[in-house]
């Protein structure tokens, strides 16, 4: 690859996903599309304008941006991203849904912080790490992982906080640091996700019916059953785009973060194997990108950007798969939500820029 120039793979793997999660929201969302707008086409039309459209924008205008900027307004982009964290808390702006509060509302428009966040908090641990000892970072990542979990416990968001220090460690551990200061941070997780469980009940009966899924089988483990059911009844081939009977208001969250469920009993085994395979090309390119890149900072930003979308997609799969507690995390590219499909390709956008100067 010529300096100066993107990596066509890259950018053609983000398209392929992007179109991929586009055609799966389509089918998931029509029912409960037509129930609640008596339009089967309204949560995709929504997603389309005001998710893809803008995404693509922020994804180009990303890509053009040097990557270099970002280090220099990090500490301004996160200090911004806690201030809108914060702001879901007024009363005139927060937005409230399903027993949890992390949206903010003006008028029609709903725009979902903790999503900003992640980017945010990359970029700014991206410059920090690099202009910082790693010696005399410790304590400071710890007080940005308490500030960052106290604002997501308040918003009942452990999800997105799993997946921020999950990413903040990765990122951590390639600044340099040693192997006792990342045995701090992780009991400190440990012992916050125990304090978490006994602080907030739902967060205990999401870990019972994980351990037991058939615990309450119409309550608390109704919805990782009817995952279970959704994927097992997909078999090879799905039962074909369209097709999905769980969508039919038997599954909870069917466009959203049981989306994966819905696209494994309407594509099957084999289709879910594809989606699969663009998430590893894309983490795959994002790892080649980070070996070639010029300086500390683009190798961190790169990684963390990678780390994000793997893990959250790993976390997505295996919550919805019974091989960990439903979290509530989005499937990324794919699961509806403007907030998060804008923000998702604004950081693809960014990871475009810096495969332009890889060496």
């Amino acid at each position: 690859m010529k300096k100066g120039k993107p990596d066509k793979g890259l950018i053609l793997i983000i398209f392929a996903l992007l179109i991929f999660g586009l055609i799966i929201l389509f089918s998931a969302s029509a029912v409960f599309s037509q129930e609640k707008t008596g339009k089967s086409y309204y949560y995709f039309l929504h997603q389309l304008l005001y998710g893809g459209i803008i995404g693509l924008i922020a994804f180009f205008i990303c890509q053009k941006i040097n990557y270099k900027i970002w280090k220099k307004f990090s500490l301004i982009i996160f200090f911004v991203a806690l201030i809108l964290s914060v702001l879901v808390f007024v009363p005139q702006l927060g937005y409230k849904h399903g027993g949890a509060q992390r949206w903010i509302a003006i008028g029609p428009i709903t725009f979902q912080p903790s999503e900003f966040l992640k980017l945010a908090f990359i970029i700014y641990l991206a410059a920090f790490f690099t202009k910082k000892n790693v010696f005399n970072t410790l304590i400071p990542f710890l007080v940005i992982i308490a500030l960052i979990g106290g604002l997501m416990a308040l918003q009942s968001d452990a999800g997105t906080l799993g997946l921020i220090v999950v990413v903040g460690l990765v990122m951590y551990f390639l600044s340099g640091a040693k192997i006792h200061q990342m045995a701090i941070v992780i009991i400190g997780y440990v012992a916050a996700f125990f304090a978490l469980i006994k602080f907030f009940p739902h967060r205990m009966a999401r870990f019972v019916t994980f351990l037991n899924p058939s615990t309450d089988p119409q309550g608390i483990s109704y919805q990782i059953n009817q995952a279970l059911l959704a994927i097992g009844s997909g078999g090879i081939f799905g039962r074909g785009l369209g097709h999905s009977i769980q969508k039919y208001s038997y599954l909870p969250e069917p466009m959203g973060d049981s989306i994966f469920a819905i696209a494994a009993e309407e594509i099957g085994f084999i289709g879910i194997i594809i989606l699969i395979i663009l998430f590893i090309l894309l983490i795959f390119k994002g790892l080649r990108i980070s070996k070639r890149v010029p300086d500390e900072f683009a190798k961190l930003l790169t990684c963390g950007i990678i780390c994000w979308f793997g893990f959250q997609f790993l976390i997505n799969v295996a919550a919805i798969t019974g091989l960990i507690p439903l979290t509530g995390i989005p499937l990324p590219f794919v699961s509806y939500g403007s907030s998060a499909l804008i923000i998702t390709l604004a950081g693809a956008g960014i990871l475009v820029n810096i495969s332009k100067h890889t060496i």
